[in-house]
């Protein structure tokens, strides 16, 4: 059984991080490695969350992994509440990536144009550095901003917004999947995918539903963890996950409990190992200006 570093937070209440990841990772085939980052009460967009910050400890936790020579067919880091979680990440990158396994980075940053209230510009450099070791990468738009130094609340169109997926892929990364991107129909959003190998740009866009929930770029992330390790190409793996993640939000929708429950996923892992009913990326030939 193919096995993953998972390197995030826990939540005891709340879908969000590795209560995201695991059951989504799980539910696909792998083991899930937990490196936990801090132990919270609920996840943090709940008001007076208690936390047990886990930064000294990770040290400690990895130096046992490494006494026992583990080794892992994936390396999956979202989360990280630091600069120092951030260069203790760094050094776990370079002591675990071997020729056969890949990284994936989920640069979790901000959204909406703004940063998270906890994120300090030394770990918007930090978390540039951990890009560079990565083949994949999961930015936002306003994430893919922040790592590239642009004005994250600028209008961005189609075209831009390829441009940064280039841009990114040039600090390292091979793939560059940028969420919330812009589409050409109002009613619609879209998630590009970049990969540098090829040249090629994808995209695959849904309905827009007026719902927020917690969590859903966490699931967008394990999902492509997945389909990487199952094979799937960068297209699949795209129309995959965003399938996964609006049929999520779907299920979730009509009813009226807190949007801060997070996605309702357990309705919706069977769709994770059941064949696509169509796919729906396409291929953009659309010129950067």
């Amino acid at each position: 059984m193919k096995k993953i570093a998972a390197i995030q937070d826990l939540s005891g209440y709340g879908r969000a991080s590795l209560t995201v990841a695991i059951p989504i990772l799980t539910h696909m085939g792998f083991q899930v490695c937990p490196l936990p980052t801090a132990v919270l009460s609920t996840h943090s967009e709940y008001a007076g969350f208690r936390s047990l910050d886990l930064t000294d400890f990770m040290e400690e936790f990895i130096a046992h992994w490494k006494e026992l020579h583990l080794s892992f067919d994936a390396i999956y880091s979202g989360y990280l509440a630091s600069a120092k979680q951030m260069d203790i990440v760094n050094h776990f990158f370079d002591d675990f990536k071997t020729d056969t396994n890949f990284i994936l980075v989920d640069p979790v940053l901000g959204d909406h144009g703004t940063l998270y209230p906890n994120i300090t510009p030394d770990m918007v450099e930090g978390m540039r550095k951990l890009c560079m070791k990565a083949k994949i990468i999961t930015p936002n738009l306003t994430e893919a901003a922040f790592l590239l130094g642009e004005d994250p609340k600028q209008e961005v169109n189609t075209d831009k917004a390829i441009q940064w997926s280039k841009a990114l892929s040039e600090l390292g990364p091979e793939q560059v999947l940028i969420t919330s991107a812009p589409g050409e129909d109002p009613r619609k959003v879209a998630t590009l995918a970049y990969n540098r190998t090829d040249r090629r740009t994808w995209r695959v866009a849904c309905d827009y539903i007026p719902a927020s929930y917690p969590g859903t770029g966490d699931a967008f992330a394990s999902v492509i963890t997945g389909c990487v390790l199952n094979g799937n190409s960068l297209p699949e793996a795209l129309d995959r996950a965003v399938y996964f993640i609006n049929m999520g939000i779907k299920a979730t929708f009509g009813y009226d409990h807190s949007p801060l429950d997070g996605m309702d996923q357990e309705k919706v892992l069977h769709y994770l190992n059941e064949s696509l009913p169509y796919y729906r990326y396409e291929l953009l030939d659309t010129p950067v200006k």
